[in-house]
């Protein structure tokens, strides 16, 4: 960028650069898509260059940025979230709630604790609470580190078509009165659409309706399942104010190279869609997962600290996915104890702690 009096001059396209990046257009107009139908991440301009890491976008807006102080004479202020200089979404897929006897009781046998191994037993055998059955303990966890919880609950449990499973539970009275309570408590409610609804909204509106009349801001498919061509339409058509997939399951980072939420675009229209995304950082399986990154416990931080600094440089959210049954104390690898120390490292850096409800009325008022 060159600088001279009252002038800027911008040698590249930031524009369309970050357009690219920002709409999907790679993933849009790309054929490429792994067995869940989703676009991968080794498909990506992001795998190829090697900037999955790095809000690039944010870059390309800092240059203009940059260039209109210069040009006005004026300073842009940076964004604040109630007082923070960049806020942090933790969340909670919760795909299986009566899960988890068989880890315990591989957990108590591998340490020569039998009576234990035997009681977990059972407990199975008696329809003792599962210990994924957790989750007023992971609000409890959640709120000892100073953040509210959105809990994204899968709403049907019958498998796909396909044979993939979706919950190991239903929304029942009982469950939804457990919801209210979290709800009265600082947590939010928020739809996790069951595998197969990201290209069918007569399904995803189905699943949200066994909520009540009270509604569901938000939403985030089960597997990360987004087809660009069909599942922003399904998500605008059943009413969200905000979606939270858009992340790339093989690896942490921006899938959009952007840090902060942002209005999809619409390329039937060629206009913004009316949900807010916010998107996905970092989740539990993509750090240890075979299929994935396979990192160890001591890796897992070090790894994506350098993320946590590019968001808290240009005043983005942290959406951090954690899955309840993480919180089991049998998972050492992707478990509590890693849970809080990325907690504690957004803590220090004075991240503020907001609920996808509370992002939304951020940045929209509403």
């Amino acid at each position: 960028m060159a600088l001279a009096k009252g002038a800027a001059t911008i040698n590249a396209d930031v524009v369309s650069a970050a357009f690219y990046l920002l709409s999907g257009w790679q993933e849009f107009f790309s054929v490429e898509r792994d067995r869940h139908g989703r676009f991968p991440y080794s498909a990506s301009v992001q795998q190829q260059y090697s900037f999955v890491a790095l809000p690039v976008v944010n870059y390309y807006f800092d240059v203009l940025k940059t260039a209109v102080e210069h040009v006005s004479g004026q300073a842009l202020q940076p964004r604040h979230w109630q007082g923070a200089a960049f806020a942090s979404f933790i969340t909670h897929d919760i795909d299986s709630l009566h899960g988890g006897w068989g880890t315990a009781i591989r957990r108590d046998l591998r340490h020569g604790k039998l009576f234990d191994a035997g009681r977990a037993l059972l407990g199975k055998a008696t329809g003792r609470p599962a210990p994924w059955n957790n989750l007023e303990h992971v609000q409890a966890e959640t709120t000892r580190l100073g953040a509210p919880s959105t809990f994204f609950m899968l709403s049907s449990s019958q498998p796909a078509p396909n044979g993939t499973a979706n919950a190991d539970y239903k929304i029942d009275s009982s469950l939804l009165k457990r919801l209210r309570q979290l709800e009265a408590n600082g947590a939010e409610t928020a739809s996790h659409g069951s595998y197969g609804t990201a290209a069918d909204v007569t399904r995803l509106r189905e699943e949200v309706g066994q909520y009540g009349s009270a509604g569901l801001a938000g939403n985030r498919f089960h597997y990360l399942c987004w087809e660009p061509r069909r599942t922003p339409g399904v998500v605008a058509a059943a009413g969200f104010r905000y979606d939270s997939t858009l992340g790339f399951a093989e690896h942490f980072g921006f899938r959009n190279s952007y840090c902060l939420p942002f209005y999809p675009f619409d390329f039937e229209r060629a206009q913004a869609h009316s949900f807010l995304e916010i998107p996905l950082n970092v989740m539990d399986a993509t750090l240890h997962h075979p299929n994935y990154l396979q990192l160890r416990p001591a890796e897992i931080l070090p790894a994506i600290k350098p993320m946590f600094e590019e968001i808290e440089r240009f005043g983005g959210v942290a959406t951090v996915l954690w899955h309840n049954d993480h919180f089991d104390p049998a998972n050492t690898t992707t478990g509590p104890h890693q849970f809080a120390e990325i907690m504690n490292d957004l803590r220090r850096r004075g991240a503020v702690f907001l609920t996808g409800r509370q992002i939304v009325a951020e940045l929209c008022g509403r």
